[in-house]
């Protein structure tokens, strides 16, 4: 057995069992005698065995002194990582690590069986692995205990603090026992790390086992320039080429991962598919199959893939740019991992050369500027691996001598090779043919750098030549760009772009210089109403426009001249009278009607209603009327029914006729239409079609 000082035995003899002779740099770093029992800050490089760094780090803490834990309770340490493919990482390789000292190791993953997870806390654990949101979630519900807290870890750090876990990170730790242990893993230490390290941790050790020079030695990378609509052959032709075990293509949305999963998979690739959108046990099955052999491509978003490690991953490419230095660092790192050697292949379209150089350099990252491999390349680099293959130095065994003397004698040595070319190259996608484009003129061709103002896209065009110039009925008010206005000048105009010169933007136009050799045709395609699409107008200028000149000022909406509109057929208004002089309504039961009256009365609208006669002073008199009385409207009144006869009583009533002696309707005829009488009787006639 390897001896490695200062590991508790049991985890020693896991670590000679598992392979190790030597440890990493970072896993040696955490075995310094001065940070036992203290917090500590890490940043190492992805893929250095951070996992097993901190596995060892805390075994002493935990154990106490002792070979083998206790019977499992409260847990002693928590391990908290940003991902659920990270969190179930973490615990297997826990679980391997702290075989031998019998620790019981639950996980807390969001997208797991919650209640599941909750009878594994109730039986007892020694570490509990999740993920910030799960874990709080137990912890508000009282299912997780954390009083019993030795050690807290934080993996991958910084990428919680980006994926907006800090506020349950804080929970978490706010929680746990003051005098327990926390140590944090990250790939870089942001001001954000600091702070969180600074307010939850105890005169921390910092740790920083790679240096910058030397982080990126086991990866290899190259960018590949291509034409822009050849984007997704080049990945083909990269997969073709490099023909890893286990490749990684990372893409910017969850669409992009859709559409280029139902490419590659049209074109014979084994490949699976992993983003956000899918459930954990899908995601589960994908990274499996990568494990498993059964697929070798993963296509995968930045987040869906924080984390995972996949055995033997040689190849990585970047079908969408990153967005920023960092996860370039991060997706860049899932290869070249523990000492092994990766590739890592930036798709560059010629458009963004210069954002692709901005994020190379601020990851420190000196890359090879290659075209991606062509189809010519990729099929002669199967040759070489055909050649290669072992199959062909292999001795002839005894059981195929025979029946390889029968091949070669009824077909020929030529031709049992090619059968076994042709097998050879049946299994393998056919490579795309790519647009040809020169490494020097994708330099030449990157995309203007506007924000320096000595840049030649900046600088007016001198030596543009006799010109002309027109106003267009749009500005920037209008939102009017560059950008749209010159494809339709270009459209509509039929010129090219060399005919255009110099765009000046105002609030309300925009001033277009047209080349003097271009203007007859521009002026003859844009016909004589002198429009553009979206109603733009065009107009010619004599000579050079004043830019400087002030925008034309809007008319104002109120400008209109109505109050000089004439109106002589229309009435005057008459003297209104004043309030003053209407007389006061008398009061009257139905206050309203009098007002309305009086105010007819006054204006001379309606005449006076006449009084009636049956009013007493501001009541009126209400006559009962007699009792019995009926007027004209009365309805007549009801007949007298005592004359109807009573009914019988009810033992009077006669009684029905026994069933027996029921009448019989002899008369009755039966024949034409009723089959259902006796035998004797006419049967049915059948029914005959006419004619």
């Amino acid at each position: 057995m390897t001896e490695f000082n200062g590991i508790v035995a049991p985890i020693a003899e896991a670590l000679s069992k598992r392979g190790y002779a030597t440890l990493t740099p970072v896993q040696q770093a955490m075995l310094d005698p001065e940070l036992e029992g203290a917090d500590a800050l890490v940043s190492a490089q992805t893929g250095s065995g951070k996992t097993v760094a901190f596995g060892l780090a805390i075994a002493p803490t935990l154990l106490a002194g002792e070979n083998r834990f206790g019977r499992a309770g409260a847990p002693l340490a928590l391990a908290i990582a940003p991902t659920r493919e990270l969190a179930m990482q973490v615990m297997r390789e826990l679980e391997w690590l702290y075989e031998k000292t019998g620790a019981v190791i639950a996980s807390c993953v969001g997208g797991m069986d919650v209640r599941n997870e909750r009878r594994a806390l109730e039986r007892g654990a020694h570490i509990v692995v999740g993920t910030p949101g799960r874990l709080r979630d137990h912890i508000t519900r009282r299912a997780l205990d954390l009083s019993g807290l030795r050690a807290v870890v934080l993996d991958e750090a910084d990428e919680m603090l980006d994926l907006g876990f800090r506020e349950d990170l804080e929970f978490i730790l706010d929680a746990a026992p003051d005098d327990r242990r926390t140590l944090m893993f990250s790939a870089t230490v942001p001001r954000s790390i600091a702070d969180l390290a600074k307010s939850y941790q105890r005169n921390a050790k910092r740790i920083e086992t790679v240096s910058e020079k030397k982080q990126h030695v086991d990866i290899e990378y190259r960018a590949l320039t291509v034409a822009n609509p050849d984007r997704e052959n080049a990945i083909i032709n990269v997969l073709r080429y490099y023909e890893a075990r286990n490749a990684i293509v990372f893409c910017s949305t969850r669409a992009a991962v859709n559409h280029l999963t139902a490419r590659l998979h049209n074109r014979g690739f084994s490949v699976v598919a992993l983003s956000g959108e899918l459930s954990q046990n899908e995601r589960t099955h994908a990274l499996q199959a990568m494990r498993d052999g059964r697929a070798r491509v993963c296509i995968a978003t930045d987040v869906a893939a924080r984390g995972i490690d996949l055995p033997g991953l040689e190849l990585v490419i970047h079908a969408d740019l990153p967005t920023n230095s960092d996860t370039l660092l991060h997706r860049s790192g899932r290869t070249g991992r523990a000492g092994n050697k990766g590739v890592s292949a930036l798709i560059v379209p010629m458009s963004a050369r210069r954002k692709a150089e901005r994020l190379l350099a601020g990851a420190n990252v000196q890359p090879t500027w290659v075209l991606p491999p062509s189809a010519d390349e990729v099929l002669a680099r199967d040759d070489e691996r055909l050649l290669a293959d072992p199959a062909l130095s292999e001795k002839i065994n005894e059981d195929e001598a025979p029946f390889i003397a029968t091949l070669l004698a009824t077909h020929g040595a030529e031709q049992v090779a090619a059968a076994f070319l042709r097998l050879q190259r049946g299994n393998r996608s056919a490579p795309e043919d790519l647009i040809p484009i020169s490494l020097e003129a994708a330099k030449k061709r990157r995309e203007p750098d506007y924000a320096n103002p000595s840049s030649p896209a900046t600088q007016p065009r001198s030596d543009f030549g006799a010109s002309t110039w027109f106003s267009l009925s749009v500005g920037r008010r209008q939102s009017a760009e560059p950008r749209w206005l010159i494809p339709m000048l270009c459209r509509n105009g039929n010129i090219t772009k060399a005919a255009i010169g110099a765009i000046k933007m105002q609030p309300e136009e925009t001033f277009v210089e047209i080349a003097d050799s271009g203007v007859e045709g521009f002026v003859a395609a844009i016909g004589p109403n002198k429009t553009l699409e979206r109603g733009i107008v065009v107009k010619r200028l004599e000579g050079t426009p004043n830019f400087n000149a002030p925008p034309k000022e809007r008319p104002a909406r109120d400008a209109k001249p109505f109050a000089e509109k004439p109106y002589a057929d229309k009435k005057p208004y008459g003297e209104k009278k004043a309030w003053a002089d209407k007389p006061e309504p008398a009061a009257s039961r139905n206050g309203a009607d009098d007002l309305a009256r009086a105010d007819a009365e006054v204006w001379g609208d309606a005449p006076a209603k006449p009084a009636r006669d049956d009013w007493s002073g501001d009541k009126p008199a209400f006559k009962k009327k007699p009792k019995g009385a009926s007027n004209a409207y009365d309805k007549p009144a009801k007949p007298d029914w005592a004359g109807k006869p009573s009914y019988a009583a009810k033992g009077d009533k006669p009684a029905y006729a026994a069933k027996g002696d029921k009448p019989v309707y002899a008369g009755k005829p039966k024949g034409k239409f009723d089959d259902r009488g006796p035998a004797s009787g006419p049967k049915k006639k059948s029914y005959k079609p006419k004619g």
